[in-house]
């Protein structure tokens, strides 16, 4: 577990590969042989921002402050894995009622910490769950600076600010489909349905935070596809909702643009090479508008 005074006076502490600590050449050691990852969870209602926190045992390193559930990251463990296992057995989150919507890595020179954002989509009631916390709580955003915090969660704070909103990408099928030779032109249900299968794969693997123009390491959307003509009738998928245009399917990407930005809690991209359209969404408060080959590499 480390030194002495970061043991928990009963034993009680889940163990691990990848947990040990790691002299940093930053000057500081960290805990996690593999890095580290924590949650924080995040609700919007009435107007207002709530995100889960932790107060830290007094055994523990920074004992006393709070922060974010976390810990080291198992041997071959992915970061939103291991984010998510650590808020279960420290603060009792229910993996059900989340929806993973972005990630931000600080990097050491040995080391790693990713805060994996993850909005509770039903409601549940965090508990403390092991030795690791002296009380778990929904806070309000607004009211965070207030608690005595951990100094790495409160300088990341601003940031992490920023990040708790979804991100929803929204997909001119047309133009994205027609933007590769692969025969769409005899059967465009079929092109379009290949791409909304891919839209899955992409939906889970995330859009780098830098061609979005967002803060963070990645981005995990929601996906809107917006079909058009004979593409009309592809049905859903996991994690990409269809969309059929009852006329030009330009018409029709600007106003589900519209229909998602008056949401403070919502960021929308726009996929398409169309440059007239990209000036129609970026007026109608698209953040970003990225090009086919992001989306159907």
């Amino acid at each position: 577990m480390g030194p002495e005074e970061h043991r928990p006076p009963d034993g009680r502490v889940h163990r691990r590969s990848g947990d040990g600590w790691v002299d940093c050449s930053c000057g500081d050691e960290h805990w996690g042989l593999n890095g580290a990852a924590g949650l924080l969870v995040w609700r919007r209602e009435a107007g207002r921002v709530r995100v889960v926190l932790q107060h830290r045992a007094l055994w523990s390193h920074h004992g006393g402050t709070w922060g974010l559930p976390g810990g080291a990251l198992g041997d071959g463990e992915f970061a939103v894995d291991g984010a998510v296992r650590e808020a279960v057995e420290e603060a009792g989150v229910v993996p059900g009622a989340l929806r993973v919507r972005a990630d931000r890595t600080l990097a050491h020179p040995q080391w790693s910490y990713t805060t994996v954002l993850a909005e509770a989509v039903e409601p549940f009631t965090p508990r403390v769950s092991d030795a690791e916390s002296l009380g778990v709580a929904w806070v309000d955003l607004a009211e965070i600076t207030a608690l005595p915090l951990l100094p790495a969660f409160g300088a990341a704070l601003p940031e992490l600010t920023a990040m708790a909103r979804r991100l929803v990408l929204v997909v001119d099928a047309a133009n994205v489909v027609g933007s590769r030779p692969d025969g769409w032109w005899s059967d465009r249900a079929g092109a379009t349905a290949r791409l909304r299968d891919h839209l899955v794969g992409l939906a889970a693997a995330g859009l780098p935070a830098t061609v979005l123009g967002l803060p963070g390491a990645r981005w995990y959307p929601e996906v809107v596809l917006v079909t058009e003509g004979a593409a009309r009738g592809v049905p859903p998928a996991d994690g990409v909702r269809v969309v059929d245009a009852p006329g030009g399917g330009d018409d029709a990407v600007v106003a589900a643009v519209a229909g998602l930005t008056g949401d403070p809690g919502t960021v929308v991209a726009v996929a398409t090479a169309d440059r007239e359209l990209a000036d129609r969404v970026r007026r109608a408060g698209a953040v970003a508008v990225v090009g086919p080959r992001l989306v159907r590499h």
